[in-house]
């Protein structure tokens, strides 16, 4: 393989024999292809932080961002009697879905395409199925850092999500060295 400089400043022309021919094919089959990522949200900052990333990532890649949100399932009876749990879902899903939508203007800004999805049930069940439908090649996701007794009761979203997650995750820690 040899290399030309060519007419207009920093491009090169490469000059190719047969001899380079499997490399060239080992390298392009080795190479990352990233063409859909997968950022839950839930408005933390953390999770607005993992947006942050996932957009450099999504451009130099040209890759599409879908911003998910998932209302969690309400099933309890209130203290005063019912309570309208159907509308309660229905406002929460409204509010993420404008939400959603703001985020998508102001953060993103228009330099990756966007699409939201917001779903109710269970955070980790659903991530795990939006990512297997769109499908998403690499799902961007923020933890809280809770430890002790906080995270054997509550658990990690982002823990399960990355134990049942058809793709590779990457997950932005809420306190750690920024790269972006």
């Amino acid at each position: 393989m040899k290399a030309k400089p060519a007419k207009h400043s920093g491009e090169v022309i490469l000059e190719v024999n047969r001899a380079d021919e499997d490399f060239l094919a080992t390298a392009s089959a080795s190479s990352l292809r990233i063409k859909q990522v997968l950022v839950p949200i839930d408005f933390s900052v953390c999770s607005r932080k993992a947006l942050r990333y996932a957009i450099p990532l999504a451009k130099e890649h040209k890759a599409s961002i879908t911003l998910a949100y998932v209302v969690p399932q309400i099933s309890a009876i209130g203290e005063y009697g019912g309570i309208d749990y159907a509308a309660v879902t229905k406002e929460m899903r409204e509010g993420a879905e404008k939400q959603l939508a703001a985020l998508a203007v102001d953060e993103v800004r228009g330099v990756v395409a966007t699409d939201t999805i917001v779903r109710t049930g269970s955070p980790v069940a659903e991530i795990v199925s939006i990512a297997k439908k769109i499908p998403a090649d690499m799902i961007v996701i923020s933890t809280h850092g809770r430890g002790g007794l906080k995270h054997v009761l509550l658990g990690s979203v982002a823990e399960r999500v990355v134990r049942h997650a058809p793709c590779p995750v990457l997950v932005v820690r809420e306190r750690e060295r920024d790269i972006v």
